[in-house]
């Protein structure tokens, strides 16, 4: 096929020999399968913030850092330069995370290069060779849900000990290949550490997965896992070889109004500290 504008950037400076198809349009990019050398790879084109649907919401931005501090006090005042640079930190988010979960032992599609808003990557594939399918398509039997939604709370444990939060996991962002699930669409991906809607983004993570499998094996909408697993990290505890119960109770006993109240005062100082140093010259 003709291949796209900025893919055909990417065929004269030769990081591909030639575009097969379209796999897919999503709400963020379009994906084509492309060839590179004797290797079929995917190039992910991110789209315009005005052509996508899916909104950079604060809470996903939250807390992201760029180390010039002409473009931070751009992007927070939200200038055509500083929307620029936020357009350019919201797409080389997924190719950090996917570097950085790669190397975790975390199954996501294996990087390859990332240029003028296209990244390049593994396809990945079925057992026949073909794209593999997102879960939403495949309609799975009680044993194998149940193995699945084990595998992929192991990886949702694997991501958070290398300090990273999906922030939009569902059986639309998890393809089924040959050997397993594998985790996509990572732009939205938080730093758990710090991210202060980190943990609501790992329970509905975890809920959707629950939700979804639970379809097919209705015992594991009764589990817990979301909070069994940020109770573990919050004491330092969790770690990819953790067994987990699925189950969890949060303990009883009073609670601390004022411990409450003076942690607020202190976020509050913090952020009126944050927005005074954006605004005072470098």
């Amino acid at each position: 096929m003709k291949a796209p504008p900025r893919l055909q950037a990417l065929i004269e400076e030769g990081l591909i020999d030639s575009v097969v198809r379209q796999l897919m349009s999503g709400k963020e990019a379009m994906v084509y399968v492309v060839r590179c050398g004797d290797e079929t790879r995917c190039a992910k084109i991110y789209k315009e913030a005005t052509q996508r649907s899916f909104r950079q919401a604060v809470d996903y931005t939250e807390n992201r850092k760029v180390k010039n501090s002409r473009l931070q006090r751009a992007m927070a005042k939200g200038t055509k330069f500083g929307r620029q640079a936020t357009e350019a930190a919201w797409q080389s988010a997924e190719v950090d995370a996917l570097y950085r979960l790669a190397a975790a032992g975390v199954r996501v599609p294996e990087p390859h290069n990332f240029c003028d808003g296209v990244l390049l990557m593994e396809l990945v594939t079925d057992a026949e060779g073909d794209a593999a399918p997102r879960l939403n398509d495949v309609v799975f039997s009680p044993d194998d849900a149940r193995r699945h939604h084990g595998t992929l709370i192991r990886e949702v444990v694997r991501m958070l000990c290398a300090g990273v939060v999906h922030g939009d996991l569902s059986e639309f962002n998890v393809l089924l290949a040959a050997d397993g699930p594998v985790i996509i669409d990572l732009p939205q991906a938080v730093d758990a550490a710090g991210n202060n809607h980190a943990r609501r983004m790992l329970l509905r993570d975890v809920d959707n997965l629950k939700g979804f499998f639970g379809q097919f094996a209705p015992e594991l909408l009764r589990t817990r896992f979301g909070e069994e697993i940020w109770h573990l990290y919050e004491r330092g505890v969790l770690s990819p070889e953790t067994a987990l119960t699925g189950a969890f109770e949060r303990a009883a006993g009073p609670v601390d109004v004022g411990g409450v109240l003076r942690e607020v005062d202190d976020a509050r100082a913090e952020e009126a500290a944050r927005r005074l140093r954006l605004v005072r010259p470098a």
